[in-house]
C-alpha cells in the first residue's frame, strides 16, 4: 500500500456498524456538500446497497440532493457481450459525469465504487474529450455527417434503437441511445437544422419531453489511450476519498498490486489528487492509510436493531405462530417507545405505500405511539439501527432524512423489526431504459422463422418457408415472402400480405401434405376442420354452461387491508401482471367456481397473483390449499406466503418431508379447526386426512408435473371450490384447453423492468470452462447451481469441485437426504452461507434465490425440453446477466431429438419464451390424441395455431359475440394499387377501342371526373427494414376498429417522421375496410365514379342505392376521393 500524502486530511471513524453506514456518509457530505466524494466498498453488491442507501438518506430538497452513482468493474470481452458491454457503458456515464463537474457546483456528486474498478485503466482525458459529441436544439447539423459521427464512435446501425450504442434511421429522424444516458432520443431533422431533440420509450417507441442538449460519448468498444494515472486525471481538485472498512481494502489493494495486469500509478495517483481521506469501520482494525500522526479520530455509538427484536420458534404452528410474533413485536415497540421517551429521534423506513398504512394501524394499536405522531420515510433499508455520539465528542451532522443536528440520536426502524420478516435486500435496479418486449406474439415473427420451416398460407394450405426475396420486375426490386407448396410450385407472397401466413405445428412428427395451387383440396380440409370445430365448440359451451350453473361462493369487494396488502408489493408489477391479477380477483367475486390457468415464464410474478388470490379468500373467511410438486418449493412457497402476510393475522402453514410427523399432526388439526388459514404443501395435501373447515380456493403450481391420477382429485375440487393453476411450460392438453376458450386463462408475457435474456452456452463439458463459469459469477457477488442428477456420484462430484475451488463454500442437495438436513442445507444457500450448491433437479420447480445467477447442467442432454427450461428458469431472476451451461458428456453421441432439444433451448432464450417452449415440445413430441381422433385428424391438416383459432371463432360465434359475426370486408378501387405495383404505369398508357372511347364519352358527358391513379404502400424510402415493414402491414390488416388505425398513425408518425400520399392512401383504405366491416358491408368497389358497397345479407345484389342507381364519387384526387368514400360509408346505418 502506498503511503498518504503529507498534505492529505485523515478522518477516522468507528463504530460503523453495516446497516449505518450511508446514514454516516449522507451525514458527511451535508457537512461539506461541495465536489466530488470517492467512495469504495469491498465488492459490487455492497457497493450498490450503499450507493442507494446514500441516495436514500441525503434525499430532501429538490436541486442540492447529492447524485449517486455506481463504477463498476470492466469484464473481460470474453464474457457474454452484453453484460461486459453495459458494465463498461456505466464506467463511460461515470467519466462522462465526472468530466461535467464544475467548481462551485452545489450539487454533490458520490461515486461508490470497488477496489478493482477504481484501479482498473480509464481512457486518458484529451483522448476521451475529442470523442465526445454535444448537440444542441436548433443548429446546423447536416445529416450524413452526424451519421458518420456515429459511426466515428462505434454506435451500432440497428433496425429499431433500443439499447445504449445503437442508432437507427427512420426516414428524416435519427434515433440514437447515447451510452452515457439512461435512455434513447430522437433527432428530428428540419433539412440541416436539428429542429428538436425528444427522449423516447425503449419500448413503445413512442417520444416524450423535449432536451435542448444531447451529449454522446464513445462506444466502450473504441479503444482510446489510457491514462497513466488512471482515474486520477477525471477528479476534480478537493475530491474526498472515503473507504469502507479499511483493513479489509488493504488485503483487496495489496492483493489487485500483486497481479501483473494491475496498474502501478493509479492508488498514488489518486492520494495526490484527494483532499479528504475518510475511513468507516466496525472494529478498530490497523489499517496501512490511517497509520501514524495527524488522523482526527471518532467513534460511535451504532448498532443494528437485529439483537433487539426476537422471532418465534419454527416449532409453533398456527395461532401459537400468531400469537408469538405478536407478543415479540409488542416487546420491541415498548422498547422503541422507551428510546423515544429518552430524548432519542426514532424515524420509520417503509418501502412501499401500503406497508406505511399497516405499520401506522400497528402503532395506533399500540397506546405509545399515539402522540406525537410516528415520522416516515421511504426506502428499501431492510435492517434498523440505533446511532449516537459518545458524549462531548464532536462528529458529523445526522444527514437531512434523520433531521438533522445529531442530539441524543436516531434510532431508524424498517419492516424487519415491525413485521419479523427477514427479507433478503435485492440489489437495486438499474436506472437505465430498457426494452422489455411481450414475447409471445401470437402473430408470426418473421425474424424467427428459418429456411424450411412449415407455414400455412390461410388460402392455399400447408407450405415450406424460402425466405424473404427481391424479386426483379419491369418497375424495380420488389420484396416479397416466398413459399413452396406442392410440385415444387413457388408462390411469392408481397409484403402487405403477410397477415395471411402463420407458422404450422402439428401434433406428430411426420411431414405434412404440402398444399397444391389451383386445386380445392386445401378449401375442403379447411371446411371439414371448421365444421369439426363447430361441433367441439358445442360440447366446451356445454361443459362451461354447466360450470357457470354450479352453485360457488361469491368473494366480498376488496376491502382496506387488501388494498394495504397489494399496495405493499415491493416491486412494480407489469401489465400483464395486473391483467391477471384483476381477472383473478373478479372470478373469486362471481358466485361460479374459478377454473383459471395463470400461464407465464419462470420470475414473471405468477406467485403474486397467487398470493393476492390467497389473501383476498382469507379476507372473506374461507381456506386455502397451496399445492405444490416437490418439498423444495412447498418450503419456498412458505417463506414466501409467510413473509408477504407478516404483519396480518394471516396463519401459514405447511405440510411436507421436511414435517415430522407429531408436527403435521398438530398442524392438520388445527387445519381442521379452522386455525390455519393457508395451507401449503405437496401431493400430501391430497391424501384422506387432510380436512379443511372451510375450503375456498385451492392454488396448483407448476400445474405440468402432477399425474392423471392428482388431475382427477383436481377435477372434483373444480366443481365446488375456486382453482387457480399456474404453469410457465403448460403440458400439450393445457395449452390447447386455455388457447381454446375452454379454461379461463391469463398469460403474463412482460418481463419485469431490467430482466434480462438467459445467455445459454451448449458445450461439451470442460471443468476449466466450470471453474471460468463460477469464479464470474463469485466475483459480481452471486451464488451458482451445479445440477448433478444421479444420487450415487453427487458427493464424489462435489469433492473434485472442492478440490478445483479450494476457497469457495459447497453445499449439496439432493432428494434422498433427510428432510431436516435438506432443508438446513437450501435455507444456508438462501441465506448466502454457500456460494455453489450441488444438487439434483430438486431445484427444478419454482425455487427462487435472485442472488443466483449462473447454473451448470452437466449431462443436459438427458433431459426433456420442458425440463431444460424449468431448469433454466431457477437463474435470471434479477438484473444482472444470468448463464445457463447445458454442458454435455464426452464422446456421448447426440441422439437426434435431444439436438433439436438442446437447440430450442439456444434458439429461445429471449424472455417469455416458456409459450414457445411448450408449442416446440408439442413439435418435437407430438402430443397424440388430445381429443380424439377425429379432431386429431383435423388438427394435423391445418396446423395447432389456425385450429385453435377456428375453433375460438366457433366458440365466438355459438356465443353470438358480434365481433365474431364480422365478416371481413373487400376493398377494390380502380384508382388505387395496394402495395409495390407496376399498375398505376399501365393504367397511363392503357388500350383503347370503340367500348373504351364511347364509355369516356359518356362519362364527360355526366360531368364525371377522371380520378389519376395512387399506390396504398409503405415504400423503403420510408420504413428502410422489411421486417419493420411486415410488422406494420400485418398490424393494419389485423385492425378492427377506426381507433386502432389512428393509433397506428400516429405511432408511424412519430417513429418514422412524416409521410408521404402513399402512406397515407394505404391508412385511408384500411379504414375503409373497417367502417365497411363495422356498417356491415362485404365488398366495397369502385368502378371510374361508381361506388358499389355490398351487404352482408348472402345476396349477390344487395348494393347500398341511391334511389335506383349507384352512388357516385366526385373527387377529383384521389386521396379527397377515399376520405369520399369514408365519409358515404359512416353516414350509413349501423346493422
Amino acid at each position: 500500500m502506498p503511503a498518504a500524502p503529507a498534505t492529505l486530511r485523515r478522518h477516522r471513524i468507528t463504530g460503523v456498524c453495516p446497516p449505518v453506514r450511508g446514514a454516516v456518509i449522507a451525514g458527511l457530505i451535508r457537512a461539506q456538500p461541495a465536489g466530488v466524494w470517492l467512495v469504495v466498498a469491498e465488492d459490487l453488491k455492497v457497493a450498490e446497497h450503499l450507493a442507494e442507501d446514500v441516495a436514500f438518506f441525503d434525499e430532501a430538497a429538490p436541486g442540492d440532493v447529492a447524485e449517486v452513482l455506481v463504477l463498476p468493474e470492466a469484464m473481460p470481452d470474453h464474457r457474454d457481450m452484453r453484460e461486459a458491454f453495459a458494465a463498461s457503458a456505466d464506467r463511460t456515464t461515470v467519466l462522462s459525469r465526472l468530466r461535467q463537474v464544475r467548481p462551485g457546483e452545489p450539487r454533490p456528486l458520490v461515486i461508490v465504487t470497488t477496489p478493482a474498478a477504481l484501479l482498473q485503466p480509464v481512457p486518458a482525458l484529451k483522448e476521451y474529450a475529442a470523442h465526445e459529441l454535444t448537440l444542441r436544439r436548433g443548429e446546423s447539423q447536416p445529416f450524413q455527417s452526424l451519421l458518420e459521427r456515429l459511426q466515428a464512435l462505434d454506435y451500432d446501425s440497428e433496425t429499431v434503437c433500443e439499447a445504449p450504442g445503437h442508432y437507427a434511421i427512420r426516414g428524416g429522424l435519427i434515433d440514437v441511445y447515447p451510452i452515457n444516458a439512461e435512455r434513447p432520443y430522437r433527432l428530428d431533422f428540419f433539412g440541416d437544422e436539428l429542429e428538436s431533440i425528444r427522449a423516447f420509450d425503449p419500448v413503445t417507441q413512442r417520444s416524450g419531453e423535449s432536451v435542448e442538449m444531447l451529449t454522446l460519448a464513445a462506444s466502450p468498444r473504441l479503444r482510446l489511450a489510457p491514462s497513466l494515472t488512471g482515474l486520477a486525471d477525471y477528479l476534480p481538485a478537493g475530491a474526498t476519498l472515503a473507504l469502507i472498512e479499511p483493513a479489509a481494502l488493504d488485503e483487496l489493494f495489496s492483493a489487485i498490486a500483486r497481479t501483473d495486469a494491475a496498474p502501478t500509478a493509479g492508488l498514488p495517483a489518486l492520494l495526490e489528487r484527494c483532499a479528504t481521506l475518510v475511513g468507516l469501520s466496525d472494529l478498530d482494525e490497523a489499517a496501512a492509510l490511517f497509520d501514524g500522526e495527524g488522523i482526527e479520530e471518532l467513534t460511535l455509538d451504532a448498532e443494528s436493531l437485529v439483537h433487539h427484536r426476537s422471532f418465534p420458534d419454527d416449532g409453533l404452528v398456527a395461532q401459537d405462530r400468531l400469537v408469538a410474533e405478536e407478543e415479540a413485536r409488542e416487546r420491541f415497540l415498548t422498547l422503541a417507545a422507551g428510546w423515544r421517551t429518552a430524548g432519542q429521534r426514532v424515524v420509520f423506513v417503509a418501502s412501499k405505500e401500503g406497508e406505511e398504512q399497516r405499520i401506522r394501524e400497528i402503532l395506533a394499536e399500540h397506546g405509545s405511539w399515539k402522540r406525537p405522531a410516528p415520522v416516515f420515510h421511504r426506502g428499501t433499508l431492510n435492517e434498523g439501527f440505533r446511532l449516537s455520539l459518545r458524549s462531548g465528542a464532536p462528529g458529523p451532522a445526522l444527514p437531512r432524512r434523520l433531521g438533522g443536528p445529531t442530539g441524543a440520536g436516531v434510532v431508524v426502524v424498517t419492516e424487519t423489526e415491525i413485521f419479523g420478516r427477514r427479507r433478503a435486500r435485492r440489489p437495486p435496479t438499474g436506472r437505465r431504459a430498457l426494452a422489455q418486449r411481450a414475447q409471445i406474439d401470437h402473430l408470426l415473427d418473421f425474424a424467427e422463422l428459418v429456411e424450411g420451416d412449415f407455414v400455412v398460407h390461410l388460402q392455399h394450405g400447408i407450405a415450406v418457408y424460402r425466405g424473404l426475396k427481391k424479386l426483379d420486375t419491369r418497375d424495380g426490386q420488389r420484396e416479397v415472402i416466398s413459399l413452396e407448396f406442392d410440385d415444387h410450385v413457388t408462390l411469392h407472397v408481397p409484403l402487405q400480405e403477410s397477415h395471411l401466413i402463420s407458422r404450422y405445428v402439428g401434433l406428430s412428427k411426420a411431414r405434412p401434405q404440402l398444399g397444391r395451387i389451383g386445386s380445392g383440396r386445401w378449401e375442403k380440409t379447411r371446411q371439414a376442420a371448421e365444421r369439426a370445430t363447430l361441433d367441439l365448440a358445442a360440447e366446451l359451451l356445454r361443459i362451461q354452461a354447466a360450470r357457470d350453473a354450479q352453485p360457488g361462493h361469491a368473494f366480498p369487494p376488496d376491502n382496506d387491508w387488501q388494498r394495504e396488502f397489494e399496495a405493499s408489493f415491493p416491486y412494480t408489477e407489469t401489465p400483464d401482471q395486473l391483467r391477471a391479477i384483476r381477472e383473478t380477483k373478479a372470478d373469486l367475486e362471481r358466485e361460479r367456481p374459478m377454473d383459471r390457468l395463470i400461464c407465464g415464464d419462470v420470475g414473471f410474478g405468477k406467485t403474486e397473483v397467487a398470493i393476492r388470490a390467497a389473501f383476498k379468500a382469507v379476507q372473506g373467511g374461507r381456506q386455502v390449499a397451496v399445492l405444490v410438486p416437490t418439498t423444495v418449493l412447498a418450503q419456498q412457497h412458505l417463506n414466501t406466503f409467510r413473509e408477504r402476510m407478516a404483519g396480518y393475522p394471516v396463519a401459514v402453514e405447511m405440510v411436507s418431508r421436511f414435517r415430522s410427523k407429531a408436527e403435521i399432526g398438530k398442524i392438520l388439526a388445527a387445519t381442521a379447526a379452522g386455525q390455519v388459514d393457508i395451507l401449503v404443501g405437496t401431493h400430501r395435501l391430497l391424501q384422506a386426512d387432510v380436512k379443511f373447515k372451510e375450503l375456498g380456493l385451492v392454488v396448483i403450481d407448476e400445474e405440468q408435473r402432477f399425474g392423471v391420477k392428482h388431475k382427477e382429485r383436481f377435477k372434483s375440487l373444480r366443481a365446488t371450490v375456486d382453482v387457480l393453476s399456474m404453469s410457465a411450460t403448460p403440458i400439450p392438453r393445457t395449452l390447447y384447453m386455455a388457447m381454446t376458450g375452454a379454461r379461463d386463462m391469463s398469460v403474463i408475457e412482460t418481463a419485469p423492468v431490467n430482466r434480462h435474456p438467459i445467455q445459454t452456452i451448449v458445450k461439451t463439458y470442460d471443468e476449466k470452462i466450470v471453474v471460468d463459469a463460477v469464479r464470474h459469477e463469485l466475483r459480481r457477488g452471486g451464488q451458482v447451481f451445479y445440477l448433478h442428477n444421479r444420487v450415487m456420484t453427487i458427493e464424489a462430484v462435489a469433492a473434485r469441485l472442492r478440490e478445483l475451488l479450494p476457497d469457495v463454500t459447497i453445499g449439496v442437495g439432493h432428494g434422498q437426504m433427510d428432510e431436516r438436513e435438506l432443508e438446513r442445507t437450501m435455507t444456508d444457500f438462501v441465506a448466502g452461507k454457500y456460494q455453489l450448491l450441488v444438487c439434483t433437479t430438486i431445484i427444478e420447480s419454482g425455487l427462487d434465490i435472485p442472488n443466483c445467477n449462473t447454473i451448470i447442467i452437466e449431462g443436459a442432454d438427458r433431459f426433456g425440453l420442458s425440463q431444460l427450461y424449468q431448469l433454466r428458469g431457477r437463474v435470471g431472476r434479477f438484473k444482472h446477466q444470468a448463464y445457463a451451461y447445458l454442458l454435455l458428456h464426452r464422446h456421448t453421441r447426440l441422439v437426434e431429438i435431444a439436438r433439436e432439444r438442446l437447440n430450442a433451448m439456444r434458439t429461445h432464450n429471449q424472455l417469455g419464451a416458456g409459450f414457445r417452449i411448450a408449442m416446440r415440445d408439442l413439435e418435437l413430441r407430438g402430443a397424440g390424441n388430445l381429443l380424439g381422433a377425429e379432431q386429431s385428424g383435423h388438427i394435423v391438416g391445418v396446423g395447432f395455431e389456425l385450429y385453435c383459432q377456428l375453433l375460438r371463432q366457433s366458440v365466438a360465434r355459438l356465443r353470438g359475440e358480434k365481433q365474431a359475426a364480422l365478416v371481413r370486408a373487400n376493398v377494390k378501387l380502380d384508382f388505387v394499387f395496394v402495395g409495390e405495383s407496376a399498375a398505376a404505369e399501365e393504367t397511363r398508357r392503357r388500350y383503347a377501342d370503340g367500348y373504351t372511347t364511347v364509355r369516356d364519352a359518356e362519362q364527360e358527358a355526366s360531368g364525371a371526373v377522371e380520378c389519376p391513379p395512387i399506390q396504398a404502400r409503405l415504400p423503403s424510402a420510408y420504413i428502410g427494414e422489411t421486417r419493420l415493414r411486415i410488422d406494420v402491414y400485418r398490424r393494419l390488416a389485423m385492425a378492427e376498429s377506426p381507433a386502432k388505425v389512428k393509433e397506428i398513425e400516429s405511432e408511424l408518425r412519430d417513429r418514422f417522421g412524416k409521410f408521404g400520399d402513399e402512406v397515407r392512401a394505404l391508412l385511408l383504405i384500411t379504414e375503409i375496410r373497417v367502417r365497411a366491416e363495422l356498417k356491415g358491408i362485404v365488398s366495397v368497389e369502385t368502378r371510374s365514379t361508381k361506388l358499389q358497397c355490398l351487404r352482408n345479407t348472402g345476396k349477390a345484389d344487395d348494393f347500398v342505392m341511391h334511389g335506383n342507381r349507384f352512388p357516385r364519387l366526385t373527387a377529383p384526387k384521389p386521396l379527397l376521393r377515399l376520405k369520399e368514400i369514408l365519409s358515404f360509408l359512416n353516414n350509413l346505418p349501423s346493422p
